[in-house]
């Protein structure tokens, strides 16, 4: 299969995984309604065409938390990453250090935190849940310090699992789900020997680090259900604040009143984000809800943004929109799965190129001058209506 694009890669991805996993990635929850608006108003966002205006140098760089990014891309955090290639939190990891922006490792992931942290040559980000076992919260944070891990991506948008349809039928949940899937595996050969032989302990590492027993996909659903803590609210969040030394961002903002709370709370940056339409269907786009956001908090905290973001273009809108930067999720995740390390590096390069392209066209040659003109008027002013 010829990839030329970056959405190329979702195809390659179907064609290679267990239909299990591939709609675990792809999917959403309910009627996925969030989940195609994420997509489909981001694209309907109008940049503003100039021309003439001396563009023969266009600047990616950025700054964040006084880490130097190649562009304002960072990998977010996606659960079971290390299932769509052999060990795969490692490959991605790998990727997107040779391109100079951060990798978050997820607290449920396949390769624990001291597996990932040595294979790169810059610090990682790591996403942590406020479970019901605090034990392991101390844990995997005094793990995730040792580790020189720089950033903590809160995630507060999960008190408990969006319903995923999709995955009841796919075979990821519900009856006979274990034998659907090894009967998945037998048919998809190349994952077979790669991830699915190779690519083992399948288990979630940073939990089994924990308990000292082996945490399995088979009890991954379930174990969602179990441990995932409906009660959290922000006195929760205090203690961690006061306990980790670095950057904290809390993921999972859509609404201005939550963002300014978190600016109060002391927060260094927060991730606008509906769970990639994963949690509560119906909810607006990142993109309808952002320039809101932008206008209550921008230059009290930064700003970073995900969901539906699938080209450099969409990259390029979220930063007129307000974003400071974007975290990345399916995308690198359909290219990991293609492709492993080398996928996730060849979707990067499309992604600087054409972001790098967008701005050229927007005679835009900084990512700092990227504002609301760089968007056509209609789009600068009617961004949050419906």
């Amino acid at each position: 299969m010829i990839i030329s694009a970056p959405t190329d890669y979702r195809a390659a991805a179907k064609a290679r995984l267990p239909p299990f996993l591939f709609h675990y990635i792809d999917g959403g929850s309910y009627s996925e309604h969030t989940l195609r608006r994420n997509v489909d108003d981001l694209a309907d966002i109008a940049l503003r065409q100039r021309i003439l205006k001396n563009m023969t140098e266009v600047n990616l760089e950025t700054e964040l938390f006084g880490e130097r990014l190649a562009m304002p891309v960072a990998l977010g955090p996606v659960g079971l990453t290390g299932m769509y290639a052999r060990r795969g939190e490692v490959q991605a990891a790998r990727a997107a250090a040779s391109r100079g922006i951060p990798f978050t490792l997820p607290t449920l992931s396949v390769c624990p935190i001291e597996e990932v942290a040595p294979a790169v040559d810059r610090p990682l980000w790591f996403q942590l849940y406020l479970l019901k076992d605090r034990g392991f919260v101390n844990n995997v944070l005094e793990r995730a310090k040792d580790a020189g891990v720089t950033t903590l991506v809160f995630t507060v948008d999960l008190p408990v699992p969006g319903a995923r349809y999709r995955d009841m039928h796919s075979g990821m949940s519900g009856p006979n789900s274990t034998v659907r899937r090894i009967f998945q595996a037998m048919c998809h050969p190349s994952w077979a020997m790669d991830v699915g032989i190779m690519g083992r302990p399948h288990d979630l590492g940073n939990i089994s680090t924990y308990r000292g027993v082996i945490t399995g996909l088979k009890d991954y659903i379930g174990w969602l259900g179990e441990n995932f803590d409906p009660s959290i609210n922000w006195k929760d969040l205090e203690w961690i604040r006061d306990s980790w030394d670095g950057a904290m961002l809390i993921k999972g903002i859509l609404d201005t009143e939550d963002a300014r709370d978190a600016v109060r709370f002391g927060a260094d940056g927060i991730v606008v984000s509906n769970h990639g339409g994963r949690q509560l269907d119906g909810v607006p786009s990142t993109a309808r809800a952002l320039p809101a956001i932008a206008e209550a908090v921008k230059g009290d905290i930064k700003i970073l943004v995900d969901s539906g973001i699938r080209n450099g273009l969409d990259v390029v809108r979220m930063l007129a929109l307000g974003a400071d930067v974007t975290l990345l999720g399916r995308s690198f995740v359909f290219a990991l799965a293609a492709q492993g390390e080398k996928g996730v590096e060849s979707l990067l390069d499309l992604y600087a190129s054409e972001m790098r392209v967008a701005m050229t066209l927007t005679g835009v040659k900084s990512i700092a001058d990227l504002n609301r003109d760089s968007l056509v008027l209609a789009d600068r002013n009617c961004l949050t209506s419906y």
